[in-house]
């Protein structure tokens, strides 16, 4: 019975993996339980292939913590030449009555957000993201964002 329920565990971990045959580079952080205005999360990504096209993700885990409908953020790209493109994002993260959007079971989701589509690389890149969520009439920003408390980076190859 034991090595059965071994081989059946087995079993379901390499499907699991090999159905995510796209990514390429995929990486948590943890912010702790409330994302500090501040804090910069940084990712150092590998040197890819230069002659294939990739799709950027930000990856997030939230709680039921958190306070808003949506979620701004700053992401720059960093250059091996050391030119830094930056954009400001904004993400829905909850539902109008306030039910949070991504996958999971419990009250932990995890939400896959598009960042970019067919994006080459030729060296060695890095990926820093930051939060800016405001309260509605209010210029600072929020200091300690509650109920985020990870985030990832994903590339996937474009087929």
């Amino acid at each position: 019975m034991r090595i059965k329920n071994s081989a059946i565990l087995l079993l379901v971990g390499i499907l699991f993996f090999s159905c995510d045959k796209k990514r390429v580079f995929d990486e948590y952080k943890s912010v702790g339980s409330a994302w500090n205005k501040d804090s910069i999360v940084t990712f150092d990504l590998p040197v890819l292939d230069s002659t294939k096209k990739y799709n950027l993700f930000i990856n997030l885990r939230d709680n039921n913590n958190y306070p808003f409908k949506n979620l701004f953020l700053i992401v720059a790209i960093e250059t091996p030449s050391g030119f830094t493109k930056v954009d400001t994002l904004e993400y829905e993260m909850a539902k109008p009555d306030g039910t949070l959007l991504g996958n999971g079971f419990t009250d932990i989701k995890e939400s896959k957000l598009y960042y970019k589509e067919d994006v080459k690389f030729k060296g060695k890149y890095k990926v820093h993201i930051k939060q800016a969520v405001r309260e509605s009439g209010k210029i600072p920003g929020v200091q300690a964002l509650e109920g985020i408390t990870d985030v990832g980076f994903r590339i996937e190859q474009k087929d």
